[in-house]
């Protein structure tokens, strides 16, 4: 049986070894509860266009717009002025969807690969955010397993820069507000109902393009 003093030194050799498979955890959630999760994070009579419990500005609810010309299918492109997530389809479209970037110098703009995708996936903060602020994740250091309240949400899709992860995720949120803002600790946020529907349609080897202020979607249309 894994104790937990041994769950806390097997995760933190796999993060200081930039992991690419999945954090050993105290528990794994069922399909079964996956599902509850799922139902209980989705409004109901759910309308991705339309539905909105959250009260974001109605312009963060996902809406399919046209591509520009030249851009790859399959691939993500976020907007850090107007805060948008752009998944990229056949056809000359894409889905766009609201976000919360990074709080100030946090944000990391690049380009980057989706190595990895999880469904309720487990977190655990970086030693960075622990030094940064130690009273706010003093109860969490040794990270949190899945749910609702997880602070990774419902999906994630995890970014790397060759063989190496980054620690930056696109991901669901328990903070729904925070949508349009900057919010997080380097992560591209998204509402939990949001990126469940765009999960099945991101393939791992895709290309995430996180745009700096100057260099954003909307500043070069």
């Amino acid at each position: 049986m894994l104790t937990r003093r041994h769950f806390i030194q097997t995760t933190t050799a796999l993060f200081s070894a930039s992991i690419s498979g999945p954090l050993l955890a105290d528990t794994w959630p069922t399909e079964a509860q996956k599902a509850a999760w799922d139902a209980q994070v989705t409004p109901p009579g759910y309308d991705p266009a339309t539905s909105n419990p959250w009260g974001v500005h109605p312009r963060f609810l996902p809406q399919r717009v046209v591509a520009k010309d030249g851009l790859v299918p399959g691939d993500i492109h976020v907007d850090a002025v107007a805060r948008y997530l752009y998944h990229i389809e056949e056809g000359g479209t894409a889905m766009r969807y609201g976000v919360a970037i990074a709080r100030g110098k946090l944000y990391e703009p690049g380009t980057y690969t989706i190595k990895r995708k999880v469904k309720w996936p487990h977190w655990q903060p970086t030693q960075n955010m622990i030094d940064r602020d130690p009273e706010l994740y003093a109860d969490i250091a040794d990270g949190m397993e899945p749910g609702p309240e997880n602070a990774l949400g419902s999906r994630a899709l995890y970014l790397y820069v060759g063989n190496r992860d980054t620690y930056l995720r696109i991901h669901g949120t328990p903070h729904p507000s925070s949508i349009g803002g900057r919010a997080s600790s380097g992560c591209v946020r998204m509402i939990m109902a949001h990126i469940n529907d765009l999960y099945p349609n991101v393939q791992t080897g895709s290309t995430a393009f996180l745009y700096s202020a100057e260099d954003s979607v909307v500043r070069q249309s």
